[in-house]
């Protein structure tokens, strides 16, 4: 079963730490990152998130603190994922998050605590005013994480390098889910109070 980790933060990097991970350069991510990373995280699977991340933070520096970081494991004291926003909030006050855990580390919470962080910061943040999440049609896991946290499907979009993608958002500041709802009564009860 899953469960929250206290143990478990985002750590932000900076932009030599995106390049490093974005070009597989095992030797140089252990002078940039604080922590050891997972085989995974370096590997092609997610070159194309770092190398993403690291032209925005090129471009905006500033972007760096809203955008992917890793999520580190106190009790493995590795990083065994990735979880941000894709950006600082628009002008419309929306911002989108991204997770994905190393699939070694899969079923342990880790998602749902990174996403559990993820949400308060932005509930503090005033310029934010929804948050949305954009999931393949096929991943049923991160799917019922996002609408345990309040996240209501709202349309699709075809994203270039992940294809088909169901788009969820929620209310920034109402309801603040702190844990992920599970009964279905609940879920029904959160989603009519939302629209």
């Amino acid at each position: 079963m899953s469960q929250s980790h206290p143990d478990v933060r985002i750590l932000h990097l900076t932009p030599a730490a995106f390049h490093a991970l974005a070009d597989g350069d095992a030797a140089t991510a252990a002078t940039v990152i604080p922590v050891p990373v997972t085989p995974y995280l370096l590997g092609p699977e997610c070159g194309p998130v770092w190398r993403m991340r690291a032209a925005q933070c090129d471009a905006d520096p500033r972007a760096a603190a809203w955008v992917t970081g890793l999520i580190w494991a106190g009790s493995l004291n590795k990083a065994v994922g990735a979880a941000g926003f894709h950006g600082p909030p628009d002008s419309t006050g929306v911002v989108e998050i991204g997770y994905g855990i190393d699939p070694d580390h899969r079923g342990h919470g880790y998602a749902r605590t990174a996403l559990d962080d993820l949400l308060s910061r932005a509930i503090r943040d005033p310029r934010v005013n929804r948050v949305r999440v954009s999931i393949s049609p096929d991943n049923v896991a991160s799917r019922s994480l996002a609408t345990g946290f309040g996240f209501r499907q709202i349309g699709e979009q075809w994203d270039t390098e992940d294809g088909l993608e169901l788009v969820y958002e929620r209310p920034a500041r109402w309801p603040e889910v702190r844990c992920a709802i599970r009964r279905p009564a609940d879920q029904r009860r959160l989603a009519s109070l939302s629209r």
